[in-house]
């Protein structure tokens, strides 16, 4: 049965082209801007500070990072604004795509009354939510501006507390959620896009700065050795928070394991796990192949081995990551509707005993995690003993 078949037959909604550009547009642009700025923070800006690098290798990494990041704040404003276009269509019935793009259109929308009984109205919140999605493409576009440059710092922090705002306001009920289920439904809705996009645009972000190897010193694999430790560990707090959530939002949209391929949402879904477990995949082989051995290299002074490593092998990997976390979400636009409702199945019932699943689940994964970090530093340092033996 071909997946057209499957759509007509489950009563699935194929969406528009518009709807799956402008979708996966928008997270492309929440990961460009959000993966960025928090990378910058959390990995690159402690990694400049942290290694005594030499001065050249410093100014070229910042200029990388201020192009990307002006760049990042074009992406998000264009995809802003088309998102934005692509709600007004969704609103409005039978509103053509392209006469939804009319700022006139945009601005009514966003004026509209709120509905009765929400506590404001729709369109504000997204009023709210696209003007700090303007503030924080301004601070990032305003790196274009080689004077403007030297505010690195000052600027990609105040982006990032603005584009995570862009997501979280665009989460918040015109209407009061009526049961804990629609409350916890937002939160790890939330929780799956901010690791998600973290981990994406982190990637993205970090591959695009390894372009910087022809420009760098001999003794750079240093500096790349602590950037790459430093996001190793932001990417596994990014894959918690995507996979405790997935698991959240997997139990409220399927029924049961069978519907993951009997029904269109299923198989959509089917194809974003193998892709995200694909990205696993790949970061495993980062922390338990790569990693050891640059630990390995950098305790042997060996200068040579930390540059080919840092810089040439562990990019592979990373674009390899990138590719995949695209591809998740070029899918995301085709996750409407649910496998339960296709399938008829009834609507999820959360109690006690779900909780508690959902609650070994999550310290299983954070023990699993932990003995990630412990293995692969067990593996440097026998590598070294290794080394030291021969």
């Amino acid at each position: 049965m071909t997946l057209v078949h499957l759509a007509d037959s489950a009563g699935y909604a194929m969406p528009p082209i518009w709807r799956i550009l402008t979708k996966s547009g928008y997270f492309i642009g929440l990961s460009a801007a959000i993966g960025a700025t928090v990378t910058y923070a959390a990995a690159v800006r402690p990694a400049l500070r942290a290694t005594e690098s030499e001065r050249g290798d410093a100014a070229a990494m910042r200029r990388r990072m201020a192009g990307y990041l002006a760049w990042a704040g074009i992406v998000l404003l264009v995809a802003g604004y088309f998102q934005l276009a692509a709600r007004v269509a969704r609103a409005g019935k039978g509103t053509p795509f392209g006469d939804a793009l009319a700022p006139g259109r945009i601005w009514h929308f966003l004026q509209a009354p709120a509905a009765k009984g929400a506590w404001v109205a729709q369109g504000t919140i997204y009023l709210v939510q696209n003007t700090v999605l303007v503030l924080a493409s301004a601070a990032l576009i305003a790196l274009f501006v080689p004077r403007v440059r030297r505010h690195l710092n000052t600027l990609a922090l105040t982006a990032l507390p603005l584009s995570l705002a862009v997501s979280l306001t665009a989460a918040i009920p015109a209407t009061a959620p009526k049961n804990t289920d629609k409350v916890l439904d937002i939160l790890f809705s939330q929780a799956h896009i901010i690791g998600g996009t973290v981990w994406v645009g982190g990637l993205a972000l970090l591959a695009v700065l390894a372009g910087t190897r022809g420009r760098l010193s001999e003794n750079a694999g240093v500096l790349w050795a602590d950037l790459w430790r430093r996001f190793s560990l932001v990417a596994l707090v990014c894959v918690g928070a995507v996979l405790i959530s997935g698991l959240w939002m997997s139990w409220k949209h399927v029924g049961s394991i069978g519907q993951l391929w009997t029904t269109t949402y299923g198989l959509f879904l089917l194809l974003k796990i193998v892709l995200t477990l694909a990205m696993v995949a790949a970061g495993g082989v980062n922390q338990f192949w790569l990693m050891p051995r640059i630990a390995q290299a950098r305790r042997a002074n060996s200068t040579a081995s930390l540059l080919r490593l840092t810089l040439e092998h562990f990019p592979k990997v990373v674009w390899a990551e990138v590719v995949l976390g695209l591809a998740v979400l070029a899918v995301v636009p085709f996750l409407s509707g649910s496998a339960r409702s296709e399938a008829g199945s009834p609507p999820p019932v959360a109690n006690g005993s779900i909780f508690a699943v959902g609650a070994v689940l999550a310290l299983t994964l954070a023990a699993s995690f932990y003995a990630t970090v412990k293995t692969s530093e067990a593996l440097s340092r026998r590598e070294v003993l290794a080394a030291a033996t021969a």
